[in-house]
C-alpha cells in the first residue's frame, strides 16, 4: 500500500514525522480522511482525536485548534496542542472536566461560558483519545 509522510507540530515540538498508510483528522465541518496521493487541501482543525494507520495498527493523537495541510503526498498537521495517546494523563483530564462543568454551571458572561464549554471539549476529547488507543492496544506506556 503506497504511505504518506504524516508530520504533527506544535509551537513547541514536533510530535510525530513518519509515513502512514492513512490519517483521519477532525475538522471544523467534521471528520476528513487522507491516503496516498490524495489532493492538495487545506482545512482548519477543531477539538478531537486525530488518528493514523501504520502497519495495520491505530494510533491516536489529541488536537485542538490549528491547520492540517495536504501537499506532495504529505499531511501537515500545525496544531496549537497535540499529545499522543500515551502521553495524556486521564486523571488531569478528569480533573479538567470536573473544572469546566462547573464554570460552566457558574458562569454568567458569555465568554466565560465558551471558555468552559471549550475546556470541557478538551478535556472530554483528551480522554477519548486514551480510551480508543488503549481499546486499540496502541497505547504504550
Amino acid at each position: 500500500m503506497a504511505q504518506i509522510h504524516l508530520e504533527i507540530v506544535t509551537p513547541d515540538r514536533k510530535v510525530l514525522s513518519q509515513p502512514v498508510d492513512y490519517v483521519g483528522a477532525p475538522g471544523i465541518e467534521g471528520e476528513f480522511g487522507i491516503m496516498a496521493n490524495h489532493v492538495p487541501f487545506l482545512s482548519a482543525l477543531g477539538i478531537g482525536n486525530l488518528y493514523y494507520k501504520d502497519s495495520g495498527k491505530y494510533h491516536y493523537v489529541f488536537v485542538a485548534g490549528g491547520f492540517a495541510e495536504v501537499s506532495d503526498n504529505k499531511v501537515t498537521i500545525l496544531a496549537e496542542v497535540a499529545e499522543k495517546a500515551a502521553e495524556i494523563d486521564v486523571e488531569r483530564a478528569r480533573r479538567a472536566r470536573e473544572r469546566a462543568e462547573e464554570r460552566t454551571r457558574l458562569q454568567k458572561e458569555e465568554i466565560d461560558f465558551a471558555r468552559s464549554r471549550a475546556a470541557l471539549q478538551r478535556s472530554l476529547a483528551r480522554m477519548r483519545c486514551r480510551a480508543s488507543a488503549e481499546s486499540a492496544g496502541t497505547c504504550v506506556l
